[in-house]
C-alpha cells in the first residue's frame, strides 16, 4: 500500500468513526423527543429571508395536504409571487393581508392601528381553529414593537391555540416575551445585501 493510500485509509476510518459517533447522538435526541404537539417558531433578525422561510413551511404543509392560514401584517400593497401562487394554485388557503403597506409609507399611526386591529380579528380566529395545521403571522412583531396591538392578548391567543396547531411568527424585534413563548427562535442577520449596492429588488427573488 502506498503512503497516499495509507493516509486516505486513515482519513476514511477517522471519518467513519466520527459519523458513527454523530449518528448515535442524533438517534438519542430523536428518541428523547417524544412529545407530539404543535410548535411556535419565531423567525427574526435584520436579515433577508424571514418571510421566505415562513412561506417555505407553507409549501411544505400544502404538500402534505394540511390546512394553512396566513395573515400578513404591514405588507399587502405590492403584489408578491407567493400571493399569486397561493391565491391561484391554492384558493383553499385563507390568506389575509393588512393591505396598508409599510408603516414608513403610510405615516399614519391611527390608520395603521385600525388596520392592525382588523387584521388581528382574522388572526385570532385562525388561532382558535383546530382544523388549521399551520398559521403564519407574517411581520407580527412590528405590531408589538410599534404597540399597535396589545401584547398580552396576542401572547395569550398563541399560547391557548389548539394543541396540534403550529404558528410561525416573523419580523424584526417584538420584545423578549414573544421570544420566551416561542419553542424555536431563529435569527437571520444581514451581513451583506444587494440593495445597499444599488441593485433593485428582483421579481421572483425579493418579491
Amino acid at each position: 500500500m502506498s503512503k497516499d493510500s495509507g493516509q486516505e485509509e486513515k482519513r476514511s476510518q477517522k471519518h467513519k468513526a466520527s459519523m458513527e459517533k454523530q449518528k448515535t447522538k442524533v438517534d438519542q435526541r430523536i428518541q428523547e423527543a417524544d412529545k407530539e404537539q404543535g410548535v411556535v417558531i419565531l423567525l427574526t433578525g435584520d436579515g433577508k429571508g424571514k418571510s421566505s422561510s415562513a412561506f417555505g413551511m407553507v409549501m411544505r404543509c400544502l404538500g402534505y395536504g394540511y390546512p394553512v392560514g396566513i395573515v400578513q401584517f404591514i405588507k399587502g400593497v405590492q403584489l408578491s409571487g407567493e400571493e399569486i401562487f397561493i391565491k391561484e394554485q391554492h384558493p383553499e388557503v385563507e390568506f389575509y393581508q393588512m393591505g396598508t403597506g409599510f408603516t414608513w409609507d403610510t405615516q399614519d399611526r391611527s390608520k395603521d392601528i385600525a388596520a392592525a386591529e382588523k387584521s388581528w380579528v382574522v388572526a385570532e380566529k385562525m388561532l382558535q381553529d383546530d382544523q388549521l395545521h399551520l398559521v403564519v403571522l407574517d411581520e407580527i412583531t412590528y405590531m408589538l414593537a410599534y404597540k399597535y396591538l396589545d401584547e398580552e392578548k396576542i401572547l395569550a391567543a398563541i399560547a391557548n391555540r389548539p394543541a396540534e396547531q403550529s404558528v410561525v411568527l416573523t419580523g424584526r424585534g417584538g420584545g423578549s416575551a414573544i421570544r420566551e413563548l416561542a419553542d424555536t427562535v431563529a435569527e437571520i442577520h444581514d451581513r451583506k445585501h444587494a440593495f445597499t449596492s444599488g441593485i433593485k429588488a428582483r421579481k421572483g427573488v425579493d418579491f
